[in-house]
């Protein structure tokens, strides 16, 4: 890919993670924008490949290992040439932000990180906590039940249904436990940085790439965005994103009800559409789920016995500190999408028989601290711990809010050349100008 590599004399190295269903290409033109801001002699830019396409399936932690791989071997080739790199920095996009924690706390294992000074850590629209949506009753079961089970083994991940390693715990707890290696290797960065859109994610909400427990961005009628200065538009200001907006009272007049009917009748053609098109597409997504769980899992076997190409037990340490595509993608983010969020009721009783003494106080201290006006979401106990976790190790977390097209995932970081994905290169310039440190 273009604009990656560097010269010898560079001491700086970014690796780009893409995400899921990805290849280094999406990552074409954060590369393209590092490279015009800092030259070869500066930056060498390394776009991680060994994830790419179908390889995204077979969980985090493989991810992660594959990543880590890379990351050593590009540092020993830039050394054999004569190059030395002193600081790291890592981007992770959608899941390629979970892949890349997972990788920074195997660096941190090994010693890496004492070796390089880590510098940037950002994240692009990632599902911090998972994609669980917020729901409750059948909607639960319907998509956190059923969903979990279409991705292979990140699926489970991602939807926090999956026993990490015998611990009792999902792999996201895991990454978010404040004795684990990788919060310990998150925590030795410069800086760690966010980008999350508000609106129009039909692949990862805010809440979860915001590490929130509120979504002010529910109904956007109610709001007036507050944007930062020079980034009009695009980057609201995180110490003052919004602005309630008071409506406008009085009943509707003929006017307004015949301009209700008319957009409702613009309309008609895309409901008649997707109520077409969805079931057929619903059917090739479950199909090519079955092929593709099918296949991962033969990758994973041969991935845990060793035949892959990767020495396992360099990247099986312990996890604790103190013990040192096309039709397919677009169905699932049109059914994660179409999930509406519920929020936790003032009362104890919600049928939660199920979580532990610790879970229950848990969500009743979180529920006491609701507050009417930005409710708090109905996450899970695990889910409130990485908030609480994340947030202690500091973010400097930023809304984005993508007009110009109704898929604002790819449009964050501008995953073509399209101008509809133009409002990405603003936020791409404010964090290579207000936030990438060199």
């Amino acid at each position: 890919m273009e604009s990656t590599g560097g010269s010898v004399s560079a001491d700086h190295l970014c690796v780009l993670v893409h995400g899921l269903w990805g290849n280094p290409n999406h990552m074409k033109s954060i590369a393209k924008a590092l490279r015009a801001t800092h030259s070869e002699d500066k930056l060498y830019i390394l776009a991680a490949k060994r994830n790419s396409g179908s390889f995204t399936y077979d969980g985090i932690e493989r991810g992660g290992e594959r990543v880590c791989l890379e990351i050593e071997e590009e540092l020993e080739l830039i050394k054999s040439k004569g190059g030395n790199i002193t600081k790291l920095s890592i981007v992770g996009y959608s899941l390629g932000g979970l892949v890349a924690r997972y990788a920074v706390g195997l660096l941190y294992a090994k010693g890496i990180l004492d070796q390089v000074e880590p510098v940037n850590f950002t994240t692009f629209a990632s599902p911090h906590l998972g994609v669980r949506s917020p729901l409750r009753g059948w909607y639960n079961h319907i998509w956190n039940v059923l969903g979990a089970r279409t991705l292979s083994m990140s699926g489970r991940q991602l939807f926090t249904i999956d026993d990490f390693r015998e611990t009792g715990r999902p792999l996201l707890a895991i990454l978010a436990d404040p004795e684990s290696i990788f919060m310990s290797g998150l925590k030795k960065f410069k800086r760690r940085t966010l980008y999350a859109n508000a609106v129009n994610d039909r692949s990862a909400v805010y809440y979860t790439t915001g590490i929130a427990k509120t979504d002010p961005y529910t109904d956007t009628s109610k709001i007036k965005p507050n944007y930062i200065k020079g980034y009009e538009d695009v980057v609201l200001d995180p110490a003052n994103p919004v602005s309630p907006l008071v409506p406008k009272g009085g009943p509707k007049t003929f006017g307004s009800v015949a301009n209700d009917s008319v957009a409702y009748l613009k309309q008609a053609p895309l409901v008649v559409a997707l109520a077409i098109f969805i079931p057929v597409g619903i059917a090739a997504f479950l199909l090519n789920s079955v092929v593709q769980t099918f296949r991962s899992s033969r990758r994973i076997q041969l991935h845990e016995t060793g035949l892959a190409g990767i020495e396992i037990e360099k990247y099986r340490m312990s996890l604790w500190i103190k013990d040192i595509r096309g039709t397919v993608e677009d169905v699932y983010e049109n059914l994660n999408s179409s999930q509406k969020q519920s929020y936790l009721a003032p009362s104890d009783d919600e049928g939660d028989d199920a979580l532990d003494e610790e879970e229950t106080e848990l969500l009743a201290l979180e529920r006491r601290q609701s507050h009417p006006y930005a409710p708090t979401l109905a996450l899970t106990p695990s889910q409130f711990s990485m908030i609480s976790a994340l947030d202690s190790v500091g973010w400097r977390k930023y809304t984005v809010w993508i007009h110009k097209v109704r898929h604002s995932h790819a449009a964050i970081i501008v995953r073509s050349d399209s101008a509809r994905f133009s409002e990405g290169h603003i936020v791409l310039g404010h964090w290579l100008k207000e936030e990438f440190l060199i």
